[in-house]
């Protein structure tokens, strides 16, 4: 018969299996309910399944009594659910995407609008704690150029929090972010929306983005200079190998510094048209390599630290297909730690195999 979660009772025995939105199966055929699956049933919404006219002890099930308040409370509650944060973050993109054509055709940038759309996905920070280790699985090839704003933009926005910022600084250094490449809208379309690897001549006004972006923001009065500054800076690198200015680390705004890492990151682990992503964990461990000549190494230490913030029992898939289980963590190797591989038991200490990295976390 089928029933409303509701109406369930411990004991009852599932005749179909129970599929999530994603069409697999989150409960199988044959399953005895007890009080956690029940509870697991009405908060994931579903809204009826098919159980045994008789309960496992063999007694006969009588369904409960359907509250007809409590389902219309459930009905008003599921019409008013929050966003997921993968949805808003792609509603986010749309939104930047249309104000990007504008700017394109001369229109000024409108930093209340920009505001407004931002904001809100910034400000949820425990979706983004969860949502860092997989934020470049969301940057479409098409829509590379408004995800990766985006994505820079909520990156910068969390380390800066990490870092110890204050929620207006972390939000101004958000919205920087967000800002670092609108110049791209001043550059020919045939260049930004190219499939390829770019030409030299490409690559040089492509280079130019920064001030270009810059210039689109300098004289809005409601933007900070420190945002103008990080805005402008973002590709500048310590040594001076940076563009458009070619200054040092002292000359460089913290929140361009925070931009340039949050930047890489992203650029280096999303896929795009021409070229593979590579996993977040081979990145941060090559952004280590030159923590020390390109980015300033306080905020790299403070990204690895955070991004590699998972703990032991974490099951982790590797560059080589196998899928194991963090037994221990060498505080000196956050990105190589010791695994215990599934089905043979076998040991491996990622710090002695240096062709094998974990390409993702398997987060349940």
């Amino acid at each position: 018969m089928r029933v409303k979660p509701s109406q369930l009772v411990p004991g009852n025995v599932l005749l179909k299996e129970v599929l999530g939105k994603s069409n697999k199966p989150i409960i199988t055929r044959k399953t005895v309910l007890d009080d956690i699956h029940i509870e697991f049933l009405e908060r994931f919404l579903i809204e009826s399944v098919d159980v045994s006219a008789h309960l496992s002890n063999g007694d006969t099930y009588e369904p409960k009594k359907v509250d007809a308040k409590k389902e219309q409370l459930k009905k008003i509650k599921a019409a008013e659910r929050k966003q997921t944060f993968e949805e808003q973050f792609y509603q986010v993109v749309k939104g930047y995407k249309q104000l990007f054509s504008t700017w394109k055709s001369g229109i000024p940038i409108d930093m209340a609008n920009l505001r407004k759309l931002i904001i809100p996905l910034l400000e949820r920070t425990d979706d983004i704690d969860k949502a860092v280790y997989t934020l470049h699985q969301y940057t479409t090839k098409n829509d590379y150029i408004y995800c990766h704003s985006i994505a820079v933009s909520i990156l910068s926005s969390y380390l800066g929090r990490k870092l110890g910022y204050e929620k207006g600084e972390w939000l101004q250094i958000g919205i920087a972010g967000l800002l670092s490449d609108v110049g791209m809208a001043k550059i020919n379309s045939e260049i930004v929306y190219k499939t390829g690897p770019l030409a030299s001549y490409e690559l040089n006004e492509v280079r130019k983005h920064p001030t270009y972006s810059y210039r689109l923001i300098e004289n809005i009065p409601t933007i900070t200079q420190a945002v103008k500054l990080a805005v402008l800076q973002h590709h500048e690198r310590i040594d001076g190998s940076g563009y458009p200015l070619g200054i040092t680390m002292k000359k460089i705004h913290p929140y361009a510094r925070i931009i340039g890492i949050s930047d890489t990151y992203h650029a280096m682990t999303s896929e795009r048209v021409y070229k593979k992503g590579l996993s977040p964990f081979k990145v941060i461990e090559e952004m280590k390599k030159v923590q020390f000549t390109k980015f300033d190494s306080q905020i790299v230490s403070k990204f690895i630290s955070s991004l590699t913030n998972f703990s032991i029992g974490t099951k982790v898939k590797l560059s080589n297909g196998k899928t194991g289980e963090i037994v221990f963590i060498e505080p000196s190797e956050l990105t190589r730690p010791i695994v215990r591989m599934d089905g043979s038991g076998e040991i491996i200490a990622l710090q002695n195999e240096q062709d094998v990295y974990i390409n993702e976390l398997i987060l349940k």
